[in-house]
């Protein structure tokens, strides 16, 4: 307990330092907190890479999903605080003289603080695309463009380490997250990350399979909640302080606490499961339109357009059950969008106009 203490008010000193001395930086830190937010993963990484490739964005939803999962009982075990609300109930300093930090509007995350989500869902979809971005070059032969090769390896993974520590920082800056709490998440990302590079069987997986994961994730997550409910230990502990301690109670979202990302991922589990194995998907993602630049195009385009406007859908949060439900249908209707829906109507769209010109 001291010893995290002392790491803890470390840490303080470094968002203190951060807060004083990059002011300047205050809208750049911010945005980088909002790039390394997990829901950017389903509503933009995601459409890109999967209408690019299949193999790739398939890999993308299971290691976020299952990535954020391990998150959440991580912090479940580790009982992370964070530092907006930690230096509001220490006793380690004299007096009752608390450090003064900062809040901002993303400052007030519900759940606990160790290991980061936001570092560990950056690096470890990061590092997906940096991984696949390098398969392609690692097969060149001749010499030049092994070189070629050298030089996009230390370009990629250059730029995947100016992001991670970006976001870090961001993290830090908000107050939101002590220092060790982001490194934590950002190597906890990477290793979930390198897990599915040796895990073929996620590409030929059928329905049944896409469901029962989704089952063994819920009722481990909700089992290990009530077990440790019966031992007395509130896994929800960290939601009253925030809710005490937030500088603005119009700051605290329910979407941040421990079951909505819970529910969020599972959906969109269910979602790329549903797509996957539909008739649309194969009707137009595996037929002839599919190998052609314009289809992919065409598609990208339209599920980044169609998946905007799914952020004007407003859930209700009168109902803590009924947001729930309706988080998982949003959830799931987003990836099936992008893997069915869409690519099935530009497939139609492109035979028809193919009919009128024949």
């Amino acid at each position: 307990s001291i010893k995290m203490d002392l790491l803890h008010s470390n840490g303080v000193l470094i968002i203190q330092h951060l807060q004083r001395d990059y002011r300047a930086y205050q809208d750049f830190l911010n945005f980088m907190s909002h790039v390394g937010d997990p829901r950017n993963i389903f509503s933009i990484y995601f459409p890109l890479w999967f209408q690019l490739n299949q193999v790739v964005g398939t890999k993308m939803i299971w290691v976020a999903v299952i990535g954020d999962w391990f998150n959440l009982i991580f912090k479940w075990i580790l009982f992370g605080h964070r530092p907006y609300w930690w230096v509001q109930e220490t006793m380690i300093y004299p007096n009752q003289s608390s450090p003064c930090l900062e809040q901002f509007p993303i400052t007030c995350e519900t759940g606990p603080g160790s290991p980061s989500g936001h570092a560990m869902g950056s690096s470890c979809v990061w590092y997906v695309m940096v991984t696949a971005a390098l398969s392609y070059t690692v097969r060149w032969k001749d010499k030049s463009a092994v070189t070629l090769h050298r030089l996009t390896w230390s370009f990629l993974w250059s730029i995947f380490w100016i992001i991670q520590i970006s976001v870090c920082i961001s993290r830090v800056f908000i107050a939101t997250h002590f220092p060790h709490q982001v490194i934590l998440g950002v190597f906890a990302g990477i290793l979930v990350a390198e897990a599915f590079e040796h895990t073929p069987a996620i590409q030929t997986a059928s329905l049944r399979m896409y469901i029962k994961t989704n089952l063994f994730l819920f009722i481990f997550a909700l089992g290990f909640y009530l077990v440790l409910k019966l031992l007395d230990i509130d896994l929800l502990w960290s939601v009253p302080k925030a809710k005490k301690w937030c500088a603005n109670p119009d700051w605290i979202n329910i979407d941040t606490t421990p079951f909505a990302g819970l529910v969020r991922n599972l959906g969109a589990l269910f979602g790329l499961g549903l797509g996957i194995n539909s008739e649309m998907f194969i009707t137009s993602c595996k037929g002839k339109n599919s190998c052609k630049i314009s289809f992919r195009i065409l598609c990208i385009a339209a599920s980044l357009a169609t998946l905007q406007l799914y952020n004007f859908i407003k859930i209700p949060t009168h109902t803590e059950y009924l947001f729930y439900m309706l988080s998982f249908c949003k959830s799931a209707a987003m990836p099936l969008t992008v893997v069915a829906l869409v690519p099935y109507c530009v497939h139609s769209l492109m035979r028809t106009t193919e009919k009128k010109l024949n």
